[in-house]
């Protein structure tokens, strides 16, 4: 990773410094997600995260890294997960709103949700950031994440070499997308069809599956048995959108004996992806270092509350088209990293995954194998 480019990307113009505050957050990693303040000094930015099982990173890595973001940046932040149900979604939202927040950052469930918090922050004068997912329609004023069409890339290309790396000169390829509800799944597979579209059209890979998985690791399974029936276990590799995902296609694999025969993707470098790949099960995974999309936010909500436009359109290096509001997004993305087997110690010093998780027991032999630091 190119930490002077990512340093340059997120380099911050000279802000007004806010009075200092204590981080106060909600607990931990709770199975509700449920927490706030405590404290009748009000607090600045509020945070609601979707859900703890589409992936593990919601809650292992972008809930610490949001924290110290705001701790760093002396700001009082409430952080909430909404476990994956619209309802209490908007219940957040309100009561964030109606404790004062003056910066409201959601990843939102599904857009229309995500535009319903919105609009009622717009009306109430609190300034939204899109976090990680973009609310299509939604009107926030930034939006934070990666560059998803280049996360799509990486799967895409990466495939192509862990065919390549089996000695396979091209085959059957099925692709196993994300929910349909999120935009970043459409991002993601506009990626890696156009990485894969050359040597489609050539005849090198056929398309023999295309569906979604919904993000969900058993629907994954399901659906990769379907295709992988349909066609008589004529599979080659398989772009699987994301690692949950991917950890269920791995459990179909090991049912037919096929497990590490056949490439597989994924994303968000958890744990089980790691672990996946260090055993030769997943080809790679997307890594994205989400202590920087967690420092971005921190740094643009300094900037609004601050009222200093200057130093929030410095952060926006970028822009994403609301292909439904028809206008572009000021954002700041970061870039994604393709991880494999040789480079799984690069999430590990990123301190993004736990060694001692990762590495647990028969994993341990592997992870000194590849010179991942334990």
């Amino acid at each position: 990773m190119n930490t002077h480019k990512i340093g340059r990307l997120f380099a911050v113009a000279a802000v007004a410094t806010l009075s200092t505050a204590t981080l106060v957050a909600c607990g931990g990693s709770s199975d509700d997600g449920d927490g706030g303040s405590g404290d009748s000094g009000g607090t600045d930015v509020g945070v609601i995260l979707p859900d703890a099982t589409t992936s593990p990173r919601w809650e292992s890595q972008d809930r610490p890294n949001l924290e110290n973001a705001f701790k760093d940046a002396d700001l009082k932040a409430t952080i909430q997960n909404a476990q994956g149900n619209t309802a209490k979604f908007g219940q957040l939202c309100d009561s964030m709103i109606n404790e004062g927040v003056k910066v409201i950052i959601i990843t939102n469930l599904d857009s229309e949700s995500g535009t319903a918090c919105l609009k009622k922050a717009a009306d109430a004068g609190v300034t939204s950031i899109d976090y990680d997912r973009l609310t299509l329609n939604g009107g926030a004023s930034y939006y934070v994440s990666f560059d998803n069409v280049k996360v799509g890339e990486l799967m895409g290309t990466g495939l192509d070499e862990c065919i390549t790396a089996a000695g396979k000169k091209g085959g059957n390829i099925v692709y196993v997308n994300g929910a349909a509800t999120d935009n970043n799944a459409a991002l993601f597979k506009s990626g890696y069809e156009k990485a894969l579209k050359p040597k489609i059209d050539d005849g090198t890979y056929k398309l023999v599956g295309d569906q979604s998985g919904e993000w969900d690791a058993t629907k994954a399974g399901q659906v990769f048995d379907q295709m992988y029936t349909a066609n008589g276990g004529k599979i080659d590799g398989v772009v699987s959108a994301n690692d949950t995902m991917a950890g269920g296609i791995i459990a179909r694999l090991k049912a037919n004996k096929v497990q590490g025969k056949i490439p597989v993707t994924g994303q968000d470098a958890s744990v089980e992806g790691l672990q996946n790949i260090l055993q030769g099960f997943q080809c790679g995974t997307v890594y994205k270092n989400t202590a920087l999309e967690a420092k971005a936010a921190a740094d643009l909500a300094i900037a609004l509350i601050n009222g200093d436009e200057d130093a929030a359109s410095a952060l926006a290096t970028g822009s994403v088209k609301d292909t439904e509001a028809g206008k572009d997004v000021p954002s700041v993305l970061a870039e994604p990293v393709w991880v494999t087997k040789e480079s799984v110690g690069t999430v590990i010093k990123d301190g993004q995954a736990d060694a001692a998780e990762v590495c647990a027991g028969a994993i341990a032999d592997l992870c000194t194998e590849n010179g991942v630091p334990q």
